[in-house]
Parts: structure tokens; C-alpha cells; sequence
């Protein structure tokens, strides 16, 4: 995240790289970067005849080099951008020879979303000595809840801790998906709000009250009364609180407490680090401990794989959502 920012402030500065080869599992950061430099490296005059976009399933590393190796008209720099590269995989290291001499007045950016290029053969190196090389990860849960609030925090928006955990929790690790559902808070919401968990269940449809977030706390504490009511909601909603969905965020949940049995050191900054997760949940975590004894998480790992296969239909007769979730619960309790 940080290394990002850092490309786009060098950009803005005038230093400015003749290859970007952006890769990794986050196509958020790629998209941030590779958008910046469509935008901001020439004048909307220079663009027409100096700016063009490739598709990696549509080229050949000689059709990109061919044009990356043109000279810009009446301007001093053009852009190349290659998007979804990784069509390109197989060809990939062909690229070393334009990168060991690239075209000074050509700013090439390689767009290789979802995969990872190898350090250790040829290609990294080159590209690192003579452009600039970034792989994009993808963050931690633990992390996402940061970047969430550092990008509000630019917008000139804030957002309370809970509604950070809820949007999380419900939209996974995913930036590019968060970000979009973030836009339709900005649209609705005024500058210099506080995003709360209200906010969230009127413009964007999460229930701040019935939601996964709310179930995995309620099982955790043993508050059975509350988990039947979210699971009578989730089975009357069903298409808002898809099965599979509820079933994933418990199994990583009750594997988390298994690995937090299994620490020695259950100090709260050693269990954030060890189970990366926020700080914010570890006391959760130790409630949910002392209420599960190990052999029991045990156990409920193995009902919730059963009930996992139940729910695609496998070994045993279709069952409604309905029926999976008071079944699940029951396996829990």
C-alpha cells in the first residue's frame, strides 16, 4: 500500500520510469497505479496520437515491444499500457531484451494481474535495474480495516470501528469491491461524516443488527437466543446471507480459536500477530475460547465441513438454506 503511494508521488514529481510492471494478487493497487499514469502523464492533447491500451489475450510480446519502441508525435513522452498481461504468462520472459534497453520516451506499463513473476530468473531483475517492478499482495483481514479507514480519511470522511468491522466482514478482502460500495457512501453522505453502522444499512443494504459479524460474536459468547434470531433472518433473506458465505466466516472463525488453543503466549498483541487479525477481536476470541475447549472446536470444524458438502448437495438430499442454518446452529450449541 505504502510502496504505491510512493509510485504515484514520484510520478507527480516528474520522475517518471520507463517500464512499470505491476503484478499480483491485489488487482486494486495495479489498477490505482496503471489509472494514474492513463490520466495524469500527458495532456489530453498528447493522448490522441500517443496513448493506447493493449489487451494481453489480444498481443504478442513483439506486437507490445513494436509499439512500445515508436517515437511519440509532437510530444515528449507516449504510454503504452498492456491490461490483463497474465494472458501472456507462458511468453513472458521474451519481454527481457526490450527491458535490458528500453525506449527512454516510452512509458510502458505491464498490467499482470493474479499471478506472480518469479525473482530469481531474468526478467525481475531486469526490470527492477531499469523501471519500476511492484507486486501487489493482497492484505490481511487485519489490514484491510486500516487501508479502509486511511482511504476515507483522504476523501474527507471518517468511519466508526464497528462499521470498518462490519463492511469487512461482510465484503471480504477484496479492495476493488469495498471501494465501489465505499463510492455509494460518499455519494449519499456529506463530507466530514462518520460512517456508522446505520449509514451502512440504509445506502448499502447490510444489516447492522443480522449479519455474520453479529452471528459469529452471538455463538461466540454462547448467546443462543440472539444466534436463532440471525438465523431466522438469514433464512428468511437468504439471497442477502448466501449459506456458503455464513458457512466460510465460521469455519475460519472456529480455526482461528483452534490455532489460539494452540498458542502458548495468549497476551493480546501476540494473538493479533499469530492469528492476523485486528486487535479489536481478540478479546472475542478469548471469550469464544473459554466457552469452546479445544476438543469442542475440534468437533465443530468437522460439523461445519459436513454441513459445508450438505450444502452443495453432496451425500445427502438438497436441503433449503433454511433448514442447513437451524442444523449448523444445532451442531454449534
Amino acid at each position: 500500500m505504502d510502496e504505491a503511494i510512493q509510485i504515484v508521488n514520484a510520478i507527480k514529481k516528474g520522475q517518471i520510469s520507463p517500464i512499470y510492471f505491476l503484478y499480483g494478487e491485489e488487482a486494486y493497487f495495479i489498477d490505482k497505479i496503471s489509472d494514474y499514469i492513463a490520466a495524469k502523464v500527458l495532456t489530453e492533447e498528447e493522448k490522441g496520437f500517443n496513448q493506447m491500451v493493449l489487451y494481453g489475450r489480444d498481443v504478442s510480446i513483439e506486437d507490445i515491444v513494436g509499439n512500445a519502441k515508436r517515437y511519440p508525435m509532437m510530444a515528449e513522452r507516449q504510454v503504452v499500457i498492456v491490461k490483463e498481461a497474465q494472458h501472456l504468462s507462458r511468453t513472458i520472459e521474451n519481454f527481457c531484451s526490450y527491458a535490458d534497453n528500453p525506449q527512454m520516451s516510452t512509458v510502458l506499463v505491464i498490467c499482470y494481474k493474479y499471478k506472480k513473476l518469479d525473482k530469481r530468473k531474468k526478467l525481475h531483475k531486469i526490470v527492477k535495474k531499469n523501471g519500476v517492478i511492484f507486486e501487489s499482495k493482497k492484505l490481511y483481514e487485519n489490514q484491510v480495516s486500516d487501508w479502509l479507514r486511511k482511504h476515507l480519511l483522504s476523501s474527507g470522511y471518517t468511519i466508526s470501528h464497528k462499521a470498518a468491522l462490519l463492511l469487512v466482514e461482510y465484503l471480504g478482502t477484496d479492495l476493488s469491491k469495498i471501494s465501489k460500495e465505499l463510492e455509494k457512501l460518499k455519494l449519499a453522505l456529506p463530507k466530514e461524516t462518520e460512517i456508522n453502522p446505520q449509514h451502512i444499512e440504509e445506502h448499502i443494504g447490510i444489516s447492522k443488527d443480522y449479519n455474520n459479524f453479529e452471528l459469529k460474536r452471538a455463538i461466540g459468547d454462547r448467546d443462543i437466543v440472539k444466534a436463532t434470531k440471525i438465523i431466522n433472518y438469514f433464512a428468511q433473506n437468504p439471497k442477502d446471507n448466501p449459506f456458503i458465505l455464513t458457512i466460510t466466516l465460521l469455519h475460519s472463525f472456529f480455526t482461528q480459536l483452534l490455532q489460539y488453543h494452540g498458542l502458548s503466549d495468549h497476551s493480546p498483541k501476540n494473538v493479533a500477530s499469530a492469528l492476523r487479525i485486528n486487535p479489536y477481536f481478540v478479546s472475542e476470541i478469548q471469550t469464544a475460547a473459554r466457552n469452546y475447549p479445544m476438543k469442542k472446536v475440534s468437533g465443530i470444524i468437522s460439523s461445519l465441513r459436513e454441513m459445508d458438502l450438505k450444502g452443495k448437495g453432496v451425500g445427502a438430499a438438497p436441503m433449503k438454506d433454511a433448514d442447513l442454518l437451524k442444523e449448523l446452529l444445532f451442531k454449534i450449541v
